[in-house]
């Protein structure tokens, strides 16, 4: 298996992408600690792997929480001896442009979609210097590498992680430590719902989809989690630094 006896923490994996993610890396021999906002979220998806043979734990967290964030990955390396792999995946989105969005729902954006991610990695990244490797994915978004119509916040939150996620790559190299992102496309979960409530409607996002996404679809849950299982797997063992773009062939318009 690609990732036996591995610690995984992912983020945001009690719904959507976060947790098809978990899923796929706990198929593949991983221990993945299940970490929501929502502990019933986490609770559930943890049961529904334990459920298939696999192995996991839920944690209920809120990620803008710093102390709490610490104490949690400390708490995970305690126990099990080691944090082989951090998927930040929680996020956020911000709908409007820069006259609509209020600063409060600007600064909610860069602390779910940015700072969390640099919290969680600033935490792991001396456990996994310790240890002599280790693997940290943020999720950005294709709107980390294009313009996105009237998402202001979103769109900066996620074109800074696809920076972030350069730096620290650069940085930790040398101790073993690789650092990827993940773009994905349009996915259907309810995570689009302020974008389609900015459009005017579910109807007006699908068609939108349709028009302008080349594969003319939307991409199932697997298809994200199988980049996600590639990018913290030996699979991407000498990539590090770089941006994978998952989108049907928006980004290419």
């Amino acid at each position: 298996m690609l990732l036996e006896d591995q610690v995984a923490v992912v983020t945001g994996a009690g719904s959507g992408i976060g947790r098809a993610g978990a899923e796929a890396m706990a198929r593949e021999g991983a221990y993945v600690v299940i970490v929501d906002r929502d502990g019933d979220r986490a609770e559930a998806a943890a049961a529904a792997i334990c459920g298939d043979g696999h192995r996991a734990e839920a944690l209920a967290l809120d990620v803008t929480d710093d102390a709490a964030v610490g104490a949690a990955l400390a708490d995970i390396h305690d126990r099990l001896e080691r944090v082989d792999i951090l998927h930040n995946h929680a996020g956020v989105q911000i709908a409007g442009d820069v006259t609509e969005v209020d600063p409060e729902g600007f600064d909610l954006s860069w602390a779910v979609n940015v700072r969390a991610q640099f919290r969680a990695a600033r935490a792991v990244v001396p456990m996994m210097k310790s240890a002599g490797r280790g693997v940290i994915l943020n999720t950005s978004s294709s709107s980390g590498v294009l313009y996105d119509r009237e998402m202001i916040a979103y769109t900066t939150s996620k074109h800074a992680v696809v920076a972030m996620t350069r730096q620290m790559a650069g940085d930790l190299a040398r101790h073993g430590i690789r650092v990827n992102a993940l773009c994905p496309g349009w996915v259907d979960t309810p995570f689009n719902d302020p974008f389609a409530r900015q459009m005017g409607g579910r109807s007006a996002l699908e068609r939108y989809v349709a028009e302008q996404v080349p594969m003319g679809r939307w991409a199932s849950l697997e298809e994200m989690a199988e980049p996600i299982l590639f990018l913290v797997s030996a699979r991407s063992s000498y990539m590090t630094g770089q941006t994978l773009v998952v989108d049907g062939g928006e980004t290419v318009r």
